[in-house]
């Protein structure tokens, strides 16, 4: 498939990302409507327990400023996932936000870890990775756009703001780079122009010496005379 039909819009374009927004949201309805605080779902570190927050973390926000602030980068970001990356895009959206909930279990303190920003930093980080990486345009000016857009949000990996899981940030960013690696061959990828074999080039050899075929050497020989 030509990278020009690979960019056509599909329905999962948007669709996923709203579907996924939603979610985050109805979530959150669910928990102030009923009074209910589903933290304890989140990712609690190096227990067994904790480890359903592994797949559960990134539905779970702390208050509406928390849940606003994921919301739009996450469309953006996933928008631009199911565009530029549709072959791959459900893996990369899949395993990442399972490595991400992971990582986070393996690394972070004893509190409880919640939100869909480790998907932001996964998505970031991807989808800059994997355009400087492509060397494709499209893809670079994408990645060029993100980082103009969210590069601030690389200094949030790191322990700077108390209360913010930054383990979680970091989680997201690392699996982000590493599914850009891992992935490098598959979607869109520049290929290098190939060069056609033309009767011109019969008449030399490997060595760029001037070596014509012997029919084509007498057929020569023959306008000479």
């Amino acid at each position: 498939m030509k990278n020009k039909q690979k960019l056509n819009f599909s329905k999962t374009t948007f669709l996923i990302p709203i579907i996924f927004i939603v979610i985050i949201w109805l979530v959150y309805w669910i928990e102030i409507h009923f009074g209910l605080n589903f933290n304890k779902y989140g990712v609690s570190p190096k227990t067994l327990k904790g480890f359903r927050g592994v797949f559960l973390m990134h539905f779970i926000h702390g208050d509406a400023l928390h849940l606003f602030n994921n919301s739009i980068p996450l469309f953006v970001l996933l928008s631009s996932l199911f565009y530029f990356y549709r072959d791959i895009s459900y893996k990369v959206l899949l395993l990442g936000g399972f490595s991400t909930g992971f990582f986070t279990w393996l690394i972070a303190d004893s509190s409880y870890h919640i939100g869909a920003s480790g998907i932001v930093y996964l998505l970031f980080s991807f989808v800059f990775f994997s355009g400087i990486i492509k060397h494709y345009y499209r893809l670079i000016a994408l990645s060029l756009v993100v980082i103009f857009l969210y590069g601030s949000m690389i200094w949030y990996v790191l322990p700077i703001k108390e209360g913010m899981s930054w383990e979680g940030h970091l989680s997201g960013f690392v699996t982000g780079f590493i599914l850009a690696v891992v992935y490098r061959k598959k979607g869109i990828v520049k290929k290098n122009y190939q060069f056609k074999e033309t009767e011109f080039d019969l008449l030399f050899d490997e060595n760029g010496n001037f070596n014509p075929p012997e029919e084509i050497e007498e057929e020569l020989n023959e306008r000479d005379n």
